[in-house]
């Protein structure tokens, strides 16, 4: 009779990484590459930008080169011709920011709430939706005239939209078993969307908010191109007919640093409304 050696099972053995010996350390270098990474795509097509008008790859006049455009906005900033546009078109942003996004919570969140009243309103508000915005323009002149009413009212419908979605659909996501939860101690309407609806969809309502906000940015352009007299948008069209390319380019610039500002703020308030949130990004995570 013959026997057999017993098999040894395989040992698997798993050794920490960096990331679990060295948390922070592992994540400041994270962090410090994002950084760089960041700055240095952009900074790299700047460079690559200023070679090619510099090398007449280019034609200057069309394209010119970024350290014209550094200059010419240097100078204009100085001479105090570039900060009323700045702020013309700042304030449309801000002012029709503030009631869309009143607007869009206050109706999303009772939509969600109340599903006899999504019924009645969601087919009417979906209809509306898909209606290009800039098109509503020509109604908004007529209802408000020239001046800063068609501005922050176009500014206002296209923010409503993006915040009443996300947060009626946040509202509806709650889990059933939070509201229940709510009931069985007894919450009242106002304690239950103080503790339970709020917490829940406000992450998903800041991202809408925060889309919101960039796009915001892009239709006050726009409007202000076709029906203003002031702001970034004019100075862009305007300086383009009178083939000012480099003034042009002052504005398109000006325009990109207030849209990253203004998304970049709205992500902040985010931060700070809902410390319980993951971070988006991967920004903070160690």
């Amino acid at each position: 009779m013959t026997t057999t050696a017993p098999v040894k099972e395989p040992v698997l053995v798993r050794r920490p990484g960096p990331g679990e010996l060295h948390p922070v350390r592992t994540h400041r270098r994270r962090r410090a590459l994002e950084v760089s990474l960041a700055t240095a795509v952009p900074l790299l097509l700047v460079l690559l930008w200023q070679l090619a008008a510099a090398r007449g790859w280019i034609d200057d006049r069309v394209y010119p080169a970024p350290s014209t455009i550094l200059a010419d906005g240097w100078d204009r900033a100085t001479a105090g011709e570039l900060w009323p546009d700045v702020w013309a078109t700042l304030r449309r942003v801000l002012a029709g920011y503030a009631l869309g996004t009143a607007a869009g919570y206050v109706l999303g969140l009772l939509m969600g709430s109340v599903p006899l009243v999504r019924a009645a309103l969601e087919p009417l508000l979906d209809a509306l939706y898909v209606v290009p915005k800039l098109a509503l323009l020509p109604v908004f002149l007529n209802m408000f005239g020239l001046g800063e009413g068609p501005q922050v009212a176009l500014v206002a419908a296209t923010v409503f939209f993006f915040v009443w979605i996300s947060t009626m659909s946040a509202v509806i996501a709650v889990p059933s078993g939070h509201r229940d939860a709510g009931r069985v101690f007894g919450a009242s309407p106002w304690q239950m969307f103080r503790h339970v609806l709020l917490p829940a969809s406000l992450p998903s309502v800041l991202v809408g908010a925060r889309i919101a906000a960039g796009v915001a940015v892009l239709v006050i352009v726009a409007s202000e191109q076709i029906a203003a007299t002031d702001g970034l948008g004019h100075l862009i069209f305007d300086s383009r007919a009178l083939f000012q390319n480099d003034v042009m380019f002052v504005g398109i610039v000006c325009v990109a640093v207030l849209g990253v500002l203004f998304s970049e703020l709205v992500r902040l308030a985010g931060r700070l409304l809902t410390p319980w949130a993951p971070r988006d990004r991967g920004r903070g995570q160690s």
